[in-house]
């Protein structure tokens, strides 16, 4: 039952970050193909045919996310529950936590989809991304302050969890500073999908025989376990199995991003400011047009010289010839 929390957790988290990603590549190899402005006309449907599609990918995104956190708050009161029948404070007290981080994310969630569904309700993107920003610092306090055996392993996977909740953190503060930019809602879905991938692999080192060698699980209650090694050499090997899995983990994502941001590039072009550039098809017609194409060159500097001397030379000897005849006369 609680490896099957986990893989809900991973794949919500894979969903929404895939489709953030997503939409973030397709904006930004759509933005190459804004023509010039000399187009004016098609540049302007284009670009009114985008903004026309931007709310209902936002709407879906925030669907997503408030689906996700209710599913959240209703596992959380699950293990609230059984916590109280265990008599297990710690646990009560752990999912009363998560409780509180899902519920700011769905109250992100709800305003998001008001914003897009009502036009006469209305927020600053600016107030929205600072409620997603406070969900995502409340998320990074969670696991950061997580420490209720210092000798369980499951501390070293919260510690490294910390990585991709720092990414969305970083992301989405960054949107502050760059609201156009796609680039930190790219990092935004590198970051949750990650968050993803890296719940599964707890899920299955935690609950299944994927467990570090030597290591056992002491659960308490449904939301309060501890991952004890029988030994100091147990304990290490299984913090740097930890750490090996986040690596590889890492290292597929990044793979598969540039594989897939490469793929899309290709496919849609790359977005280039064409505003640096100036057009060069005067000077390629006259490339192709050899005949009609003169080279200056230092010959032709030399032969207007000796042009120049030779015409001084003939003044001079017709004013001689002409100052001769005068004194003859």
């Amino acid at each position: 039952m609680e490896f099957l929390s986990f893989a809900v957790a991973a794949g919500g988290f894979i969903l929404i970050g895939a489709h953030e990603a997503y939409n973030a590549s397709i904006s930004n190899s759509t933005s190459a193909h804004i023509p010039s402005p000399l187009n004016s006309t098609t540049a302007c449907s284009k670009s009114n045919s985008q903004i026309k599609k931007a709310p209902a990918s936002s709407s879906l995104s925030f669907l997503f996310v408030s689906v996700f956190s209710f599913f959240v708050i209703v596992n959380s009161l699950v293990s609230l529950l059984d916590a109280q029948i265990s008599r297990d404070p710690v646990g009560s007290a752990l999912q009363l936590q998560v409780f509180a981080v899902a519920l700011i994310f769905l109250l992100y969630s709800v305003l998001g989809l008001m914003v897009h569904a009502s036009n006469s309700f209305y927020l600053p993107s600016s107030f929205l991304g600072l409620v997603g920003a406070f969900a995502f610092v409340e998320e990074f306090l969670l696991f950061y302050l997580q420490r209720k055996d210092p000798s369980g392993i499951e501390n070293r996977y919260y510690d490294l969890l910390l990585v991709p909740i720092a990414v969305c953190v970083l992301s989405t503060v960054f949107e502050f500073h760059s609201p156009t930019s796609d680039m930190p809602r790219l990092a935004r879905g590198f970051g949750l999908i990650l968050q993803g991938t890296w719940f599964l692999q707890m899920g299955l080192s935690f609950f299944t025989s994927w467990m570090a060698h030597g290591c056992f699980l002491r659960q308490v209650s449904r939301g309060n376990y501890t991952l004890l090694c029988k030994g100091h050499p147990e304990f290490h090997r299984g913090r740097a199995i930890a750490t090996l899995q986040f690596n590889c983990h890492l290292a597929f994502l990044v793979v598969l991003f540039v594989g897939f941001f490469s793929t899309v590039s290709w496919k849609n072009g790359i977005p280039v400011d064409s505003a640096q550039y100036r057009p060069i098809g005067a000077e390629m017609q006259s490339f192709q047009n050899p005949a009609q194409f003169a080279l200056d060159s230092d010959d032709d500097g030399v032969e207007e010289i000796k042009e120049d001397n030779s015409e001084m030379q003939k003044s001079v000897v017709v004013e001689s010839s002409m100052n001769g005849f005068s004194s003859h006369h």
